[in-house]
């Protein structure tokens, strides 16, 4: 698995967009490790669409994501259903609806190999998340197992902390001090 310091790998991938297309053309974009250049980036994978816990983190995500916006960061979730399945889940699960982030679709799990995500038995996402600052640098890794669900006010934190440049000490939270060298 990759883990701080390492690079972002290079991706090209579907992603179905924010927001409800409003006809077919709008239903798919193309996105990649360049699409966002110069932003912090949140990459979070899940398991499965048409699950149970997933939907809870990717909603929770969702209504996290305007505070994501006001640090110049942007999410994209990932998993290794098609493009089709994302939209059709999209469509189907009320909270998933006018989510404001892509769903990118890995379909060939090339993304989620070089990442080293895949699950050993299940060959499905771990439900990993990456922090990746603006020079596409690996800043922070969690991984949870698959059935647990992770939290994504602690994604914030980190990335408060990160964005900090500073040393932070345990549940620093944004305004708090951070710590000084004597």
């Amino acid at each position: 698995m990759l883990t701080v310091g390492d690079k972002l790998p290079s991706f090209n991938l579907k992603a179905v967009p924010p927001g409800q297309p409003k006809n077919p053309s709008e239903a798919f974009v193309d996105l990649t490790d360049k699409s966002y250049k110069g932003k912090w980036l949140v990459l979070f994978a899940w398991p499965k669409d048409f699950t149970f816990v997933c939907p809870t983190e990717i909603a929770a995500f969702g209504k996290l994501n305007g505070e994501f916006a006001d640090r110049d960061t942007q999410v994209l979730g990932l998993s290794t259903d098609s493009e089709f399945v994302h939209l059709a889940w999209k469509r189907d699960h009320e909270d998933l609806r006018d989510l404001p982030f892509p769903m990118l679709a890995d379909v060939k799990r090339e993304l989620s190999a070089s990442l080293g995500i895949l699950h050993k038995d299940e060959g499905v996402d771990l439900r990993a998340t990456f922090v990746v600052d603006p020079e596409g640098v690996i800043r922070h890794v969690s991984v949870n197992d698959l059935s647990v669900g992770r939290n994504p006010q602690e994604t914030l934190r980190i990335l408060d902390a990160l964005q900090t440049d500073e040393l932070c000490p345990c549940n620093w939270k944004q305004g708090e001090e951070v710590l000084k060298v004597a």
